[in-house]
């Protein structure tokens, strides 16, 4: 590969991270052509795009995005791929932990492995955040969230009214009976 192609798909790469800016970088080294084909399948099923990179390439597609110096450590370190999903943060997450309970391995090691996440440029190092990641909210799921907490006050002082309302109807007019 020249040296420009590798320039061209660094560039390319880093364009569409800035897109989204919701990827997980993986380690899928060790599994066998139909485990990673069903792999791959799931990504495809799940509009979440991914590509096998070499570490060089990731580190400069990842130069004009922002400090992402923490992924250098331990990271981007032997065999990487990159899953993609601009729409979601948590799609991969899930569909990591979806493939592992469909597709359990022989030797019980786990794969593929999740060794760092970008989501909206805060950024997950290690397995063990798979859980955090997964558990993640979309933007759409807080705001109806929110919307339903506003909404829920208001709901109560008119059920409130309404309700009263036509108690203190009824005191009224059985004042008014009395009087007369």
């Amino acid at each position: 590969m020249t040296k420009e192609e590798k320039i061209q798909i660094a560039q390319d790469l880093s364009d569409r991270l800035a897109k989204g800016l919701n990827f997980y970088i993986t380690d899928a080294s060790g599994m066998n052509v139909a485990e990673t084909n069903a792999f791959r399948r799931m990504c495809f099923e799940k509009n979440i795009e991914y590509v096998v990179v070499k570490n060089s390439l990731i580190k400069k597609a990842l130069l004009p995005l922002g400090d992402f110096s923490e992924f250098d450590a331990s990271v981007l370190k032997g065999f990487s791929g990159i899953m993609i999903c601009p729409e979601s943060a948590n799609a991969p997450a899930k569909l990591l932990k979806e493939f592992r309970s469909k597709n359990p391995r022989k030797d019980k090691t786990i794969k593929p492995l999740l060794k760092g996440a970008s989501i909206n440029s805060d950024l997950f190092v290690g397995e063990d955040q798979l859980e955090t990641l997964a558990t993640l909210k979309s933007k759409a799921d807080l705001i109806g969230e929110i919307i339903g907490l506003l909404q829920s006050p208001a709901k109560n002082v008119v059920s409130a009214l309404q309700s009263g309302g036509n108690k203190i109807a009824g005191i009224v007019k059985t004042l008014s009976e009395k009087e007369g």
